[in-house]
């Protein structure tokens, strides 16, 4: 992941447009920890390009599910569209656009292999790329970038019920199998406040049937709800 001899050329070949305003493309893949390290950088980071672009990512998202799927509800069209535009889903289109190689980063944060982290990076910077796109050609362009890098990914979540998180997925199944609703309980806590780990328990009445850690309480519970799936009697 050098930060030199980068050719946007090439990543504007992989996404489709080919910009006006080259700055645009370029300060999309600048994170802030980079200019921590070089400081007289001629751009700025790629923080309100993100800004931007998460807000006309959910727009454009929003009005295709709103015009495609009329015969469905808020709650279902709510989590299609959190299927599309989740951390996981903009990470992997980054990795298909081998966005990795044109990031500037600092030393530190392109050597982490903190996979968590890094999905974080390339989701935020695929939204920034988003808002240059907007900016530079319009919406039009941005909607098309969208259609047909994460949009065109809506049929094989639908078919393989990818929309539905842990939480739901076991709910549903709960309900199918006993008609309870499952319920989670904090077992444990430990470290400080600004770095916490939570232990939860999953229940289906008084039987608790996972448990899981996490940073959060909502992503231990959904750890939790991932460890109920992989069992199969419960």
């Amino acid at each position: 992941m050098t930060q030199d001899n980068k050719d946007f050329s090439q990543l504007e070949e992989k996404i489709g447009i080919t910009f006006n305003n080259k700055d645009l493309l370029e300060q999309a893949v600048v994170h802030r920890s980079y200019l921590n390290e070089n400081p007289d950088f001629h751009l700025g980071n790629n923080e309100r390009l993100e800004f931007l672009g998460d807000a006309v990512l959910e727009i454009i998202v929003t009005e295709y599910l709103y015009y495609n799927f009329p015969d469905k509800g808020e709650g279902e069209l709510t989590n299609f569209r959190a299927s599309l535009v989740n951390t996981h889903l903009l990470a992997m289109v980054a990795r298909e656009i081998d966005l990795e190689n044109f990031l500037y980063l600092s030393k530190g944060e392109a050597k982490d292999r903190n996979e968590k982290a890094k999905r974080s990076i390339f989701a935020d910077t695929i939204e920034a790329i988003v808002g240059a796109i907007y900016l530079d050609q319009g919406k039009a362009s941005a909607e098309k970038f969208i259609r047909e890098k994460i949009v065109e990914k809506l049929d094989h979540i639908l078919e393989n019920k990818l929309y539905l998180d842990s939480k739901s997925k076991f709910q549903e199944k709960a309900q199918e199998k006993y008609g309870i609703t499952p319920h989670y309980k904090v077992l444990e806590e430990t470290g400080p406040d600004h770095d916490k780990t939570f232990k939860i328990g999953l229940y289906l009445g008084e039987k608790m049937v996972a448990s899981a850690t996490g940073s959060s309480k909502q992503e231990a519970q959904i750890n939790a709800a991932e460890e109920g799936l992989k069992k199969e009697n419960w």
